[in-house]
């Protein structure tokens, strides 16, 4: 995951990735939401309350989960959507921060499953899912004999920066701050 983002900074395409072991929420998510409540500042280890999620992407859909965690036993709700691209999941803590992470498909080979993981969390990546679930389709499609290979993975960076590139053709752009620091502009 990438470091936790300041109040009041702007938002990222993505906080980080997960790779779960299967389609199953109940097996899964109980332990990437007590992931994500130790993660952060020590003093600032607030609870996961809800979870978003894509329908198409999990086997079958609670409408809450019991966690377990070290201190106590909680319950968490979870919400389902058919608009949220593949691959996404959004976890709400109690104050309201959101964490948007990447979700690499179980099965998915163990090497490409990592270049994913390391794409999602890398700070000047601004790949959404559906252009990393792409990615890693690419890195395991036709002809990719070693889906591994530090190459495929500077392709993929370079994949970022045309889709950086055209979104800032498209009316999006980004704005100069004084020190040459770079900022999304709102219209």
């Amino acid at each position: 995951m990438r470091p936790p983002r300041p109040a009041g900074s702007p938002p990222v395409s993505l906080d980080g990735g997960w790779w779960p072991r299967s389609t199953d929420p109940v097996a899964e998510l109980p332990g990437l939401i007590l992931a994500l409540q130790a993660y952060g500042p020590v003093d600032d280890h607030r609870p996961i309350t809800h979870v978003l999620l894509r329908v198409a992407d999990w086997d079958s859909r609670p409408r809450l989960l019991r966690v377990d965690g070290p201190d106590d036993t909680r319950v968490v709700r979870l919400s389902w959507f058919d608009s949220l691209p593949a691959g996404q999941l959004t976890a709400i803590y109690a104050d309201g921060r959101r964490v948007e992470l990447f979700t690499v498909p179980p099965g998915t080979e163990p090497g490409v499953a990592s270049a994913g993981l390391e794409l999602a969390a890398y700070t000047t990546t601004h790949l959404r899912t559906p252009e990393l679930l792409a990615t890693l389709t690419a890195l395991t499609g036709p002809g990719t004999d070693r889906p591994d290979d530090p190459a495929n993975a500077d392709q993929a960076l370079e994949s970022d920066r045309a889709a950086r590139s055209v979104w800032e053709t498209d009316g999006g752009r980004l704005r100069e701050r004084p020190g040459g620091v770079r900022s999304t502009s709102h219209f």
